[in-house]
């Protein structure tokens, strides 16, 4: 090969290189530099808000809490239901149902029972334990013809009834519930306390329709925008100690007032008011915030209709809000509002001995005499306002105990005496002299 053609063919190569590698290379720069000019501004094409990120974490939180809530709802009603099974033989397990998820109860065959009552009551006592209705709904009951004692109709609500007795009402022979079941509920507000409505408004019943299958019924009566602690149970004996006012059950309110309560208002509950209806003393009276002077802790032991409510307005206050943070030393302490639980058999057994020392020896209570021993309950006009504390008031709210302040005793004052001896040289002196004596 000729040295020009050789030297041609040696510059001509690595042109044909560049030229062959240039499109590539330009390809791949205008992609890169296409990437780089939209990553910067990629964030701004469809922004999501904070908010919309924060609901969504919310939301997520709240369904999580809401499913383990449930979970362990669901393990405290089987642990309940197992340990009243144990107890009353008659009473299984709660089994599922596949079809529908309601849980259904079996009873035992109570027809083989021969005993229908373990102690002789009144008949209209006997149809309140069985779970049939209330006592003074059983007098209708009984004035109806609709109940049957050993095979004849009854006709008196204060017949005793035997325990070898054959009670029939609607064809069936009753017997004495044994299933004896506890709850408490943080009623919130919006809701009737009763056990049916005729007007179709909401009750209590409908949140705990998951808790038993026997009749159970409120004690005592919350106002429908009152909130707070409520107790619900089929024990007839346990319902009526609670409500009798002989028995002085404890019960602690807070309230929200529309004004701040001047002292004078404040001595006057102290001192006990006048209603429409007869004298009302409070067992104890104090601000429940130190700061707002509009939120008032009281203690009453009185069950009169809306008694709390008409002593602020027989004042001029309007009740904004009305909750019962203790009733008959139980709280609503890790109870959510519209919750309910249980109660244990430690505090079963506090509630059926409670104040048994008030209760009058060697008579029996009437439910006819409840006004009257309340009244007498109320006679007292000294009070010791002293006795509800801040402390114990924040307790039962579920608000941080304020410090206490820490009483210091006063020293006493020694009154100074007059010296013996005037300067030290002397007492020298004198105890030189009395050791020469000596």
């Amino acid at each position: 090969m000729p040295l020009a053609s050789a030297f041609f063919c040696r510059w001509l190569q690595p042109t044909v290189k560049k030229r062959l590698a240039l499109p590539f290379i330009t390809v791949a720069k205008q992609h890169k530099t296409s990437n780089m000019s939209q990553s910067p501004f990629q964030k701004f094409i469809a922004p999501k808000k904070n908010s919309v990120t924060k609901e969504e974490i919310r939301q997520e939180k709240k369904q999580a809490r809401k499913e383990k809530n449930a979970y362990f709802d669901k393990l405290k009603e089987e642990k309940y239901q197992a340990r009243m099974a144990a107890k009353n033989k008659g009473f299984s397990k709660p089994v599922a149902d596949e079809s529908n998820d309601k849980k259904s109860f079996i009873n035992a065959d109570k027809s083989k029972t021969t005993v229908t009552t373990n102690e002789s009551m009144p008949l209209n006592k006997f149809l309140a334990h069985c779970g049939i209705c209330s006592r003074r709904d059983a007098v209708a009951l009984i004035a109806e013809g609709k109940v049957k004692i050993n095979g004849k109709i009854a006709t008196e609500p204060g017949y005793k009834v035997q325990p070898a007795d054959e009670i029939i009402y609607n064809g069936k022979k009753l017997f004495v519930t044994k299933n004896l079941v506890y709850i408490l509920l943080n009623k919130p507000k919006d809701y009737i306390t009763t056990t049916e409505d005729p007007q179709g408004r909401k009750t209590v019943l409908e949140l705990i329709q998951k808790a038993t299958n026997e009749r159970v019924y409120p004690i005592g009566r919350l106002d429908r925008n009152t909130s707070g602690v409520l107790l619900l149970t089929n024990d007839g004996d346990l319902t009526q100690k609670l409500s009798h006012p002989s028995y002085e059950i404890k019960k602690i309110y807070e309230v929200k007032l529309d004004k701040i309560l001047t002292k004078d208002d404040f001595e006057k509950i102290v001192n006990g008011l006048i209603l429409e209806d007869g004298p009302i003393q409070v067992d104890s009276i104090a601000y429940a915030d130190s700061k707002d002077k509009s939120i008032i802790g009281i203690e009453i032991h009185s069950g009169r209709n809306r008694i709390v409510r008409r002593i602020f307005e027989h004042l001029g206050y309007d009740v904004k809000g009305l909750d019962r943070v203790m009733y008959a030393g139980l709280t609503k302490k890790n109870v959510e509002r519209s919750k309910w639980r249980y109660l244990s058999e430690k505090e079963i057994r506090l509630l059926k001995y409670m104040n048994e020392s008030k209760k009058k020896s060697g008579k029996a209570i009437d439910p006819g005499t409840a006004i009257v021993a309340e009244k007498k309950a109320a006679a007292p006009a000294k009070i010791k306002a002293t006795s509800f504390t801040d402390k114990e008031i924040a307790a039962a709210i579920g608000e941080p105990v304020p410090p206490s302040k820490k009483q210091f005793r006063e020293k006493e004052v020694k009154t100074p005496t007059a010296r013996k001896f005037k300067t030290h040289s002397e007492k020298k002196n004198f105890k030189k002299q009395e050791g020469g004596k000596k």
